[in-house]
């Protein structure tokens, strides 16, 4: 499992400099200065997270049930929350009306916060170092 979680957020990132570089460059002069926020703040939680998938397919902290859980919910969780925003930050120039699954955003957003939250309690619950 952690060499799955370890690709996956190698591919995230880089998919995340490649769509900022993107955003910065290519959709300058094609959308208006919002929906280039919009968009920047749908690259900046994927690589937060993709960061958060390398702490996780290299901790040894977290039993690989905890870590499957946190993958499925963060790369769900990316899916929904920063691809619905790239479909929402780009719709003036694909011409498509992606309002329409607007209301997956903050599911993805819950999958992602739910993410964390899995792996709080998990260390909570460890033991204490003496």
């Amino acid at each position: 499992m952690s060499r799955t979680i370890l690709i996956t957020a190698a591919i995230l990132g880089i998919i995340a400099i490649g769509l900022g570089a993107f955003g910065a460059h290519g959709l300058k002069q094609l959308i208006s200065v919002e929906a280039q926020q919009i968009f920047e703040t749908g690259v900046r939680y994927q690589m937060y997270h993709a960061l958060m998938l390398l702490f996780i397919g290299g901790t040894s902290l977290l039993t690989e049930k905890s870590k499957k859980s946190i993958f499925v919910l963060t790369l769900v969780g990316v899916l929904f929350f920063s691809g619905s925003i790239y479909g929402l930050a780009t719709m003036e120039i694909s011409g498509i009306n992606f309002k329409s699954i607007g209301f997956i955003t903050p599911i993805g957003g819950l999958l992602l916060i739910t993410a964390w939250a899995v792996m709080f309690i998990n260390f909570f619950n460890q033991k204490r170092d003496n």
